[in-house]
């Protein structure tokens, strides 16, 4: 049977489009981060306050992922896609504009909501003009601009607010949108779109705003308000708990539910994105931890130490043509494993690292990691999408979408919680050497001058880096061995991965 994949006129000019688009919305929820002092300089307010235009993007944007599919049955894939590009660029002008905190959050909030539907629906747009036997270099091109773009955002973000000013980092979304939007318009309009007209499922949408919502903001102001130390973070844990468990129960017994659950049935979508949560949300600490201990411990400015981690996005830009157009040729299982041994490696690489490590190692390591991305994104998603079809893939694409970046925000507030607290122990344990009892404290201090205020305060700052040292060291190993288990978990899979022209996988490319 032939592939039925629907054919744009000019199928390099609508990937062009479609993965600047992509790019752009993966970009914007990192960019805006090194500019936060700025920001609050400019408006006027404390730098806790500031924090909330990435909370406000973060609660929206999970707030939209989960109904995605819904949307796009509801109006369509391309026109879901479309209108959400289109408000997105519109809200970054606002957020530009913007003349008060209240003002931009609330502009940051819109932009999180509308840029929620863009990855899946891009994601799905893509298979659908991909023929089935080439959805591997589709996958793979998502999965480039999802490692490249998180990268790029801080280095970027702190140029533009270094050498313009920090509205830019948002108008630079407006040239940009505009083209993705005409273009992708013009290239798949003729494309089979097929829409129905659903109940609104109220309580559903309810449940999973108020839940998630509330969820999003705990994760977000949990480690500055010492998380269950205060009452607030309690009562809205308490709240978001009871409306996600409401939430569950009430989408498996309704007749047309807001979120397919269901999908969890099918084996490989359920090991493949438990793989794909679980390594993305280590891949994110990794990104978290490595720049702040660089910046804050080692003296790196923001600009050396995104220059320091960027590496690990040179080897996937090499390597991602060659994954998509050959690894429908092996095992996904087989590929994910060596993405999770690799990066495992890279961790226990990072845990040999001391506090006169060089910027050539740490970047080393870093370009060593990119041997193990470039395997990673592209095989956990093919696994996960392999026994889905029409509808199916935008359901999974937003469901799977939400799951990582609420597996993204787990990863941050852990890795923080957890980097302070084995740091305090580390400090405990180190300072308990520094007595009048121990002949070595005591001759450091001799050769120092005495034990004079000024010396006390020299030797605990010697002590708090080399605890965040060795706290460092400790998280990495435990990413490492985390990266190790989820080889066992992604065995679980089962073959094959790629279907043929012939079994009907182009169902998606006509609903």
């Amino acid at each position: 049977m032939k592939d039925q994949t629907f054919t744009p006129p000019s199928l390099p000019l609508a990937v062009i489009a479609l993965a600047l688009a992509t790019f752009m919305q993966v970009l914007d929820s990192t960019i805006a981060n090194v500019a936060l002092p700025t920001i609050a300089g400019n408006l006027g307010v404390s730098s806790e306050q500031s924090t909330w235009v990435i909370t406000s993007f973060a609660v929206c944007n999970a707030i939209a992922l989960p109904l995605t599919g819904w949307f796009a049955r509801r109006i369509g894939q391309l026109r879901l896609f479309i209108l959400s590009v289109a408000l997105f660029t519109l809200s970054s002008f606002l957020c530009g504009i913007a003349t008060s905190m209240p003002e931009l959050i609330a502009f940051r909030a819109l932009q999180g909501f509308f840029a929620g539907p863009m990855f899946p629906m891009c994601q799905t747009l893509l298979l659908g003009i991909f023929p089935s036997v080439k959805r591997g270099t589709a996958l793979a091109l998502i999965s480039m601009v999802t490692v490249v773009a998180p990268i790029v955002g801080p280095i970027t973000g702190g140029w533009i607010t270094d050498n313009y000013s920090w509205p830019w980092i948002f108008f630079i979304n407006i040239p940009i949108g505009i083209f993705c939007c005409l273009t992708v318009w013009q290239q798949l309009k003729n494309r089979v779109d097929i829409t129905a007209k659903l109940p609104v499922d109220f309580i559903g949408i309810a449940l999973l705003v108020v839940g998630v919502g509330l969820l999003q903001v705990v994760l977000d102001l949990g480690n500055d308000a010492d998380w269950f130390e205060a009452t607030h973070i309690i009562v809205m844990t308490c709240i978001a708990v009871v409306c996600l468990i409401s939430f569950v129960i009430w989408e498996l017994t309704e007749e047309h539910p807001i979120v397919n659950l269901y999908l969890f049935k099918d084996r490989n979508y359920a090991v493949g994105t438990i793989a794909l949560v679980l390594s993305y949300s280590a891949f994110f600490a990794i990104n978290l931890i490595l720049p702040q201990w660089l910046q804050i411990y080692m003296g790196y400015t923001s600009i050396w130490a995104g220059l320091a981690s960027a590496p690990m996005g040179v080897l996937p830009l090499l390597l991602t043509p060659f994954v998509g157009k050959y690894a429908h040729k092996s095992d996904m299982r087989l590929l994910a494993s060596i993405s999770f041994l690799v990066i495992g490696l890279s961790c226990f690489m990072r845990a040999e690292f001391n506090t006169f490590v060089d910027f050539a190692t740490v970047a080393q390591v870093q370009m060593f990691m990119g041997i193990g991305i470039a395997f990673m994104f592209m095989p956990l998603t093919t696994i996960f999408l392999s026994n889905l079809n029409g509808q199916e893939i935008a359901d999974a694409s937003g469901l799977t979408t939400f799951l990582r970046v609420l597996g993204g925000s787990f990863a941050s507030s852990l890795t923080t919680w957890i980097w302070t607290r084995r740091a305090d122990f580390h400090h405990a344990t180190l300072t308990e050497h520094v007595s009048q009892y121990n002949p070595a404290s005591v001759d450091y201090f001799q050769r120092m001058g005495g034990e004079t205020l000024a010396n006390f305060e020299t030797v605990d700052g010697i002590i708090k880096v080399q605890s965040y040292m060795n706290s460092t060291i400790d998280y990495f190993y435990l990413l490492g061995w985390l990266f190790l288990a989820l080889i066992v978990i992604v065995w679980f899979a089962r073959g094959p991965f790629i279907k043929s022209a012939s079994s009907g996988a182009a169902a998606s490319a006509g609903h």
